[in-house]
């Protein structure tokens, strides 16, 4: 065998930091042993792993298919030495990332209670848009995603967990409170949406395209919560998870319209790269958070 474990880990450490310096201080090399053992790596496996651009080291296509296949044998390798010498194997930070509406407002509480039951684990959780999501697990800097909508990419697969509901909401005294809404009043109406690439605007503006009418987007706004300020301040319509507006609602802040022609229930999934190695710490992670959703096959 050509390839050691030691080269591995530099390989590993430089894809997660992007540096061999600070790939060097996460596993307790100096920089020219680290630079020699990805060398040695590179060699063996007759050519560059990495495109060098400054000092920043990126994946290449080659890179992307070795990193998965390294983090598998580490965790192996780890759990194996573990194992024989007796002692508990250290927990790695899994980094996740979610969506905003799944990320601050279902995960929390789940996490949390994780936590309690697993006080070893460590989590590192990001939030951000769903498209932002996606790209996190497709490049591995992100172990698993949870987002809402649907997911189309050919290197990750998404996993429906649960449901969610939009509805649609205006401030107390917006006129279309007072009307029976129609498909020609929400067109003809000011919306408040989120930014593009955010799962919550998709879905709705898929909703509204099948309902036969184009929203008019007076103001983005790139977080949630600002879209329900804005909605209860008056500057138009939303269409939000009921989990985000459910306290504005209880407040009176907000009032639910009715809008029986648009469609707008939605999957929640779990998203994993295609080839992702589902070790013990992650799958204990996703049927703590998810339960049911990993499958078989990824159940090693």
């Amino acid at each position: 065998m050509r390839i050691s474990l030691r080269q591995l880990e530099v390989f590993d450490a430089v894809c997660r930091l992007g540096s061999v310096t600070a790939a060097a201080q996460a596993v307790n090399l100096s920089q020219s042993a680290a630079s020699q053992a990805l060398a040695e790596l590179e060699l063996a496996l007759d050519g560059a792993l990495f495109a060098r651009i400054g000092r920043r080291l990126l994946l290449n296509e080659r890179g992307e298919q070795l990193r998965a296949q390294a983090a598998e044998l580490l965790e192996r390798a780890s759990t194996i030495e573990a194992t024989l010498r007796g002692t508990t194997v250290v927990a790695p930070t899994l980094r996740i990332a979610a969506s905003r509406t799944v990320g601050g407002y279902l995960l929390p509480e789940r996490l949390a209670a994780y936590l309690q039951a697993q006080p070893d684990a460590r989590i590192e959780l990001a939030v951000m848009n769903t498209e932002t999501v996606v790209d996190e697990v497709a490049s591995l800097r992100a172990v698993a995603g949870f987002v809402e909508g649907s997911v189309h990419r050919a290197d990750v697969v998404a996993h429906r967990w649960s449901d969610d509901a939009m509805i649609v909401v205006a401030a107390p005294s917006h006129p279309l409170v007072a009307q029976r809404p129609t498909v020609k009043r929400f067109a003809a109406a000011r919306w408040i949406m989120r930014e593009r690439g955010s799962g919550t605007r998709e879905m709705f503006e898929h909703a509204a395209q099948l309902a036969g009418f184009v929203p008019d987007v007076a103001l983005e706004l790139g977080a949630p919560q600002a879209v329900v300020r804005a909605v209860a301040a008056g500057a138009g319509l939303g269409c939000m998870s009921r989990l985000v507006v459910g306290d504005a609602l209880r407040r009176g802040d907000l009032v639910e319209l009715p809008a029986p022609f648009l469609d707008l229930r939605r999957p929640l999934m779990v998203v994993l790269r295609r080839d992702a190695y589902v070790g013990a710490g992650l799958r204990a992670l996703l049927d703590a958070l998810a339960p049911g959703v990993v499958p078989a096959r990824l159940r090693r």
